[in-house]
Order: structure tokens, then C-alpha cells, then sequence
């Protein structure tokens, strides 16, 4: 099946759980209905998020778009998709629908995730954590990811590819700067009020509160909540599975105290010692 029919497919898909939804929450429409979108720098707990937003199917009006991911870069390639593609993609996403993907906070994608009638979420994470996460996925868990070749062939340890996953390849004709240039473009998210930022430690830590805070954040965006919210937070908290997350591994933080070496620490501070500190992850260079 090529890329067009399977997109067909998955849009059929799509309309006839959005006519499920209809009937069973008795509605006509979902016209009103905000769109429910999860983002995230990647290996931050995307999919967690996006199973939180998949469980609001079970307390109101909202639909998995089942659509691909919308990102910014092609795993397979590394190729830096246009703007306008991305655009695309967000706009193809309907009132109810439930979506994620790893998006900048350029000023035109701002624009589509904090119009009215949008419901958005930003899950963020350490940086250290998010680079050993970063090595497990693209040397044991993604064949097909674009750096897959270089970290199992060209490497020869987790500490070496560790190492580049804080560094990047600046040497390399793919774009894949250091962990703090990577991280840069989503610093946006953080600050609009439209999209809710969420950590995945305190999330983690607590998951009925985290699971409260995005329900109150779809109702303050316009979603209809068709239960109690305490009913609601449980509902949705029955739905979680991480073992349902086709990248999922141990989802535990503050791994890098045990992973990190003294190399991989003078090398993180130096590259991005500032953004832990703005990020709140840390008060100064110290750790």
C-alpha cells in the first residue's frame, strides 16, 4: 500500500470512529469540540502524554485521529520537512480529533496550536535522561532511524554514543546539532498559556494530578466533559499502559545519575548546563 492510499485508509478509519462518538456521547456534530494535540521534544514521554489524551475518549466527545505523527524531521531520512508541510498536517486534524507529534514553536505552528478551538499540550523532561533514551531508541528499538547505522556500526559503546548524543553530529551532511540546539525551538511551548506544559517527572510522580491538570486544561479550552472530574482523572488513569508504547523502556527518572561519567557531565554542562538551569532542572552548574 503506498503513502496516499494508506493516509485514505487511515482517514476512513478516522470518520467512522468519529461517527461512533457522535452516537455515543448523542451529539450530531463535533463542531465546538477542541482538538486535543500533544507535542513534545522527542523521548520526553510523547507517548504517555498522548495515551492521557487517548483516555478523554472515555469521558466526552473526542476521537483518536489515528493519523501519523506530525514532526519535524523524518526519522528514516533526517530530512527537515517545510513548514508548509507541517502546516498541512495540523490542518488536516478536525474538532475532536486526538494527535500528537514533535513540532517547533515557530510562529506559524503557534498560531494553529493556540487558536481557539485547540487544546495543546508540551510534555518536557530532563535533557540527561531524554539523551540516554535517545541512544536506547535509535540503537535498539528504530533500525530504520536515519542514525541507526552510525551508533550500531560506527560506535563502539553506550559511552561513545552517548557522548554524540549530547554532541550531535556537526561533522555530518544531517542536521543533528547538540542536545541544547536540539532542544531550543520547543522552548516556546513553555511559554504560551494557550499550550499546557507538563513535566514527565512530576507527571510520573503523581499521575492523578498530572491527569487532573490536563482535563482542566481541554475544559478550559472548550471540551465537554460528560462526567465528574474526579470520575473523569480515574477513567482516564485506568487507560494508561506504558507497555502498550511501542518505545517505552523504563520510564524512570533521573537515570543519568547512574549512567553519566564524569566525561559525559563535563561535556553535558558545557553544551547544556544553561538550559538545565532554564528549564528549572537545576540552579546552577554545580550537580
Amino acid at each position: 500500500m503506498d503513502a496516499n492510499a494508506a493516509l485514505l485508509a487511515r482517514l476512513a478509519r478516522r470518520q467512522a470512529r468519529r461517527w461512533g462518538s457522535m452516537l455515543r456521547w448523542r451529539r450530531y456534530s463535533l463542531r465546538g469540540v477542541p482538538v486535543l494535540f500533544a507535542t513534545s521534544f522527542p523521548k520526553s514521554g510523547t507517548h504517555l502524554l498522548t495515551q492521557v489524551l487517548e483516555g478523554f475518549t472515555r469521558v466526552g466527545p473526542a476521537v483518536i485521529s489515528g493519523l501519523p505523527a506530525v514532526v519535524t524531521y523524518s526519522g528514516d531520512s533526517g530530512r527537515t520537512r517545510a513548514e508548509p508541510e507541517i502546516l498541512a498536517d495540523l490542518h488536516r486534524l478536525k474538532p475532536g480529533d486526538i494527535a500528537y507529534g514533535h513540532v517547533h514553536a515557530t510562529p506559524a505552528v503557534s498560531d494553529v496550536l493556540c487558536q481557539p478551538g485547540w487544546a495543546a499540550y508540551f510534555m518536557l523532561r530532563d535533557p540527561r535522561d531524554v539523551v540516554i533514551s535517545h541512544v536506547h531508541y535509535v540503537t535498539e528499538m528504530e533500525p530504520g532511524h536515519i542514525h541507526h547505522r552510525y551508533y550500531t556500526q560506527e560506535l563502539k559503546s553506550f559511552d561513545e554514543r552517548l557522548l554524540v548524543s549530547i554532541l550531535g553530529r556537526p561533522e555530518s551532511n544531517i542536521e543533528f546539532p547538540d542536545i541544547a540546539h536540539r532542544f531550543q525551538p520547543f522552548l516556546g511551548w513553555i511559554d504560551r498559556p494557550e499550550v499546557l506544559a507538563l513535566r514527565f517527572e512530576d507527571f510520573t510522580q503523581d499521575q492523578p494530578a498530572g491527569i487532573r491538570q490536563a482535563l482542566q486544561h481541554a475544559v478550559d479550552r472548550g471540551f465537554l466533559l460528560e462526567v465528574p472530574l474526579e470520575q473523569a482523572v480515574s477513567l482516564v488513569l485506568q487507560h494508561l499502559d506504558p507497555r502498550r508504547s511501542p518505545t517505552f523502556r523504563r520510564g524512570k527518572a533521573g537515570d543519568w545519575r547512574e549512567v553519566f561519567t564524569p566525561r559525559h557531565k563535563e561535556v553535558f554542562k558545557e553544551v547544556a548546563g544553561d538550559l538545565l538551569v532554564q528549564l528549572g532542572y537545576e540552579n546552577d552548574m554545580s550537580w
